[in-house]
C-alpha cells in the first residue's frame, strides 16, 4: 500500500492595501527615480526626476487626505501597520512638507548652480570636480533618495513593532547621511558633517536595538507595542530589564529629535548639508521622529511615569534652555536656526509628556507650523549669497552679519523671513504662536507648569536672538559682498506657500486645530 502526500495547503493572507497606498506609492515612486536615472538621457534626467518626485508625493498627499475618513471611523491594524488617525495625521503633514522641500531642492539660481555636487563621488578639490563643474555635470539622483527618506518618514510613525520601526529609521535616515554629504560647495565641511551625522546615528540605532531587544525578552518573545504594554503590569521580578529597554529606546529616539543631551550633531550637520536638505532634514525628521516617539511614549513608556516622567521632564527643560543659550551666541544663521531647532525639540517635549487627550492634536499643529516655516527660512538662506567686487556670484552669505540691509535689497525676501522668525519666536497672529499656545495648554492640564514656565522663558529670550536678525536686516545699512540671485522659481513658490501658511494659521488655526485634535493614538 502506497501513500500519497497530501498537497501542502496554502491560505493566502487577506491584506487591505488602501491604507498602504501612500507609503508604497513614495516607496515605488523612489525605485522608478532611479531608474529613470539609469535609464533617461542625461540632458532630461533631471527635469523628469523632479517632475515625476512632485508628482509622486502629491499624490501621496492626496491618497492620505482621503484616508481621515475612513480612520476616523473605524482605525485598523494590517500586520504591523497601524492605521489610526495619528497614522494618516503625520502622513498628511509629512507629505506637505515633502511637496514643498522638494520645490526648495529643484531649485537653481540664474547660474544653474544647484545646491548639490555635480558629483558628489568627486574628490573634493579635485581635477574630477573642476571637470564635472566646467562641463556643467550635474547628477539628479538626490531626488529618489529623497523620496525614499519621505517613505521613512511616513512608515516610521505608523509602525507597531520595534523591528519595523528600526527599518523605518533606516530607510529615513541612510538617504540622508548621503544628502548631508553632497553639498556643492565646502564640500570638506559638507563630507564632514555626513560622516558626524552617520556616526552617531549608528550609535543612536544601536541604543534603540539594544534597547529593543531588552524589551523582547521581557515581553516574552515579542517586539509588538501593545504585547510590550501588556507584559508591563503583567511580568514581576525584571523591572530593571523593562527600564533598561524603554530608556534605550528613547535614547535612540531622542537622538532624532535632536533633545538634550543628544544634540550635538545638529549644529555641524545643519551648517555642513546642502541648505535645502537642511530645511528637508530639520522639518521632515522632527515630524517623523516625533511621530514615532509619541506613540511609544503613550503606548509602552507612559506606563512607567513614576519611574521616567521626571527624568524625561529634565531633559525637555534642558533641550529647551541649551538650545536658547546656544542660539544666543550665534554668529552663523544655519547654526542660529539650528539651535532653535534644538530649542523646539523641547517645546515638542511637553506635548508628549503632557498625556492629556489633546496631547497628539497640539503636537501634530506645532510640528506642521515648525515644519512650514522651517522649510521656508532655509529657503531663503539659500537665496542670499556672497559677491566678488568684480560681480561674481560665490557661495551662501551664512553670516548673520551679512544680511545687513537685506529689507532694502530685497524686501518681499526679508518680509518672508521676518514672518517665520516671528513664527519661531511665538508672536501672536502667527502660526508658531498659536503652535506653542495648544502644546503649553497641553502641558498645564498634564501637571507640568514649571516646564511651560521655562519654556515661557526660554521663549522670550529666543525671541531677542530672532529679532537680532531682524534688526540686522532692516535697520542697517546693505552689507557689501551680498547680493539676493536670480532662481528658476521654485524656491520663491516655496516662500510664498509657506509665508502664507504661516501668516493663515496664525489668524485663522481654528479648523486646523479642530481637524487635529480628532486624532486618537491606537494601542493595539
Amino acid at each position: 500500500m502506497s501513500l500519497i502526500p497530501l498537497a501542502p495547503t496554502f491560505t493566502a493572507p487577506q491584506i487591505d492595501w488602501v491604507p498602504l497606498l501612500p507609503v508604497i506609492i513614495v516607496l515605488g515612486g523612489a525605485v522608478v527615480g532611479v531608474l529613470i536615472e539609469a535609464f533617461a538621457p542625461v540632458r532630461n534626467r533631471r527635469t523628469i526626476n523632479i517632475v515625476w518626485s512632485l508628482l509622486v508625493v502629491a499624490a501621496a498627499l492626496v491618497l492620505a487626505s482621503g484616508q481621515w475618513i475612513r480612520t476616523f471611523a473605524e482605525a485598523t491594524v494590517i500586520g504591523e501597520y497601524v492605521n489610526d488617525t495619528w497614522t494618516v495625521a503625520l502622513q498628511i503633514i509629512t507629505a506637505l512638507l515633502g511637496l514643498l522641500a522638494l520645490l526648495v531642492i529643484a531649485d537653481r539660481s540664474e547660474l544653474k548652480d544647484g545646491a548639490f555636487a555635480a558629483q558628489p563621488s568627486d574628490r573634493p578639490g579635485s581635477g574630477e570636480e573642476s571637470l564635472s563643474l566646467a562641463k556643467g555635470y550635474q547628477r539628479s539622483e538626490f531626488f529618489p533618495l529623497v523620496l525614499f527618506s519621505i517613505g521613512g518618514m511616513m512608515l516610521f510613525p505608523a509602525t507597531d513593532s520595534l523591528l519595523t520601526m528600526f527599518v523605518a529609521l533606516e530607510v529615513m535616515s541612510l538617504p540622508l547621511y548621503i544628502l548631508v554629504a553632497s553639498s556643492r560647495r565646502r564640500r570638506n565641511i559638507s563630507q564632514e558633517a555626513g560622516i558626524k551625522y552617520f556616526i552617531l546615528g549608528s550609535f543612536s540605532s544601536a541604543f534603540f536595538l539594544m534597547g529593543s531587544a531588552l524589551l523582547y525578552g521581557f515581553s516574552g518573545g515579542s517586539l509588538r507595542l501593545g504585547a510590550i504594554a501588556a507584559a508591563v503590569p503583567a511580568v514581576s521580578g525584571m523591572d530593571w530589564i523593562l527600564l533598561a529597554g524603554v530608556f534605550m529606546v528613547m535614547v535612540g529616539l531622542l537622538f532624532k529629535v535632536a533633545a538634550f543631551p543628544f544634540h550635538e550633531w545638529t549644529p555641524d550637520v545643519y551648517t555642513g548639508a546642502p541648505t535645502p536638505i537642511t530645511g528637508f532634514m530639520a522639518a521632515g525628521v522632527k515630524v517623523a521622529a516625533f511621530g514615532a516617539l509619541l506613540r511609544f511614549y503613550i503606548s509602552v513608556a507612559g506606563h512607567l511615569k513614576w519611574d521616567f516622567a521626571l527624568i524625561f521632564a529634565l531633559l525637555a527643560a534642558a533641550t529647551v534652555i541649551f538650545g536658547t543659550l546656544g542660539g544666543l551666541v550665534q554668529g552663523n544663521i544655519k547654526r542660529l536656526l539650528a539651535y532653535s531647532s534644538v530649542a523646539h525639540a523641547g517645546f515638542l517635549l511637553i506635548g508628549v509628556l503632557a498625556l492629556v487627550p489633546t496631547s497628539a492634536g497640539s503636537t501634530a499643529f506645532y510640528l506642521l507650523t515648525y515644519g512650514i516655516a522651517t522649510i521656508g527660512a532655509f529657503a531663503v538662506v539659500g537665496l542670499v549669497r556672497a559677491q566678488s567686487p568684480e560681480g561674481a556670484i560665490g557661495g551662501e552669505a551664512n553670516e548673520v552679519s551679512q544680511w545687513a540691509g537685506l529689507g532694502r535689497r530685497s524686501p518681499a525676501l526679508a518680509f518672508a523671513m521676518l514672518i517665520f522668525l516671528l513664527s519661531f519666536a511665538g508672536i501672536p497672529l502667527t502660526a508658531g504662536f498659536v503652535g506653542k499656545f495648544v502644546v503649553f495648554a497641553a502641558g498645564i492640564q498634564g501637571g507640568l507648569g514649571w516646564l511651560v514656565g521655562i519654556s515661557l522663558g526660554a521663549s522670550v529670550i529666543t525671541a531677542a536672538v530672532y529679532f537680532r536678525v531682524v534688526q540686522v536686516m532692516f535697520f542697517r545699512e546693505p552689507a557689501e559682498g551680498v547680493t539676493v540671485v536670480r532662481s528658476e522659481g521654485t524656491a520663491g513658490v516655496a516662500i510664498a506657500i509657506t509665508t502664507a501658511l504661516t501668516i493663515l494659521l496664525g489668524i485663522f488655526p481654528a479648523p486646523v486645530i479642530d481637524f487635529l485634535n480628532q486624532i486618537t493614538v491606537l494601542i493595539p
